[in-house]
């Protein structure tokens, strides 16, 4: 197999972070794997987990474990780790802030961030930048709007500017929804420097101050600074 330079291939910033862990030596790079679309596999999660509770609860009522093999077709050992193992909540993505609440009770909300948006967030370009280091999420925690400030708009000096037209559209119709939906999902924010970016929600961020909201809930997530150091400037 013919080797690259990692010097000709990665960005510096990027190529130091990678000397960290391995210098000087021929590594291998597994190519990306092809990863099944969010929720193909859900309803397999959702057989399993259904499964498992109901040999829990004949177990729990007195069947005995050959009568259980018997019943679900199973190995004793099979039968005997799902009884004596901890019964994990079953997590079923929805596009709501309830669902990112249970996420996070399980110790899994980055799960839920990536999940929304791969499919209702429509922002797999964030998901895949988030994935590039390590990152640590808090919440969702209520949090004041006045913290935050937008950067997406139809304003000239936003660092994403949208069609003024599109824009008025999109934040009418949430201020709607909001009235009507109490469930909807957080705000995603990072939080760097002393201040925090919002990421994603812009929308429902305007939306929410023309109602004169005053809180909503937020999703935090930071970037340990021993983990990433933002690229330096190249001079010449």
């Amino acid at each position: 197999m013919k080797y690259e330079n990692g010097s000709d291939i990665f960005p510096a910033w990027l190529l130091r972070q990678i000397q960290k862990y391995v210098s000087g030596k021929l590594i291998y790079i597994p190519a990306m794997e092809q990863k099944r679309p969010w929720g193909e596999t859900s309803g397999y999660k959702r057989y399993l987990w259904e499964r498992n509770h109901a040999i829990r609860e004949k177990f729990s009522a007195g069947a005995n474990v050959e009568a259980l093999m018997e019943e679900f077709s199973l190995s004793g050992e099979t039968i005997k780790k799902i009884v004596y193992s901890k019964e994990e909540p079953l997590l079923d993505y929805q596009r709501t802030l309830s669902s990112a609440q249970n996420y996070a009770r399980a110790g899994k909300l980055e799960d839920w961030v990536h999940a929304y948006l791969l499919t209702d967030g429509h922002n797999k370009a964030f998901s895949d930048g988030l994935k590039l280091f390590e990152r640590t999420f808090y919440g969702p925690a209520k949090m004041p709007l006045s913290l935050f400030n937008r950067c997406c708009g139809p304003e000239e000096h936003m660092k994403w500017h949208m069609d003024p037209i599109w824009w008025e559209r999109r934040v009418e119709g949430l201020m709607h929804t909001l009235q009507a939906v109490e469930d909807m999902p957080p705000l995603i924010a990072n939080y760097t420097e002393g201040r925090f970016e919002l990421n994603d929600g812009n929308h429902r961020f305007e939306a929410l101050t023309r109602l004169g909201r005053k809180e909503f809930y937020f999703i935090i997530w930071v970037t340990p600074p021993d983990i990433y150091q933002p690229p330096e400037e190249e001079h010449v």
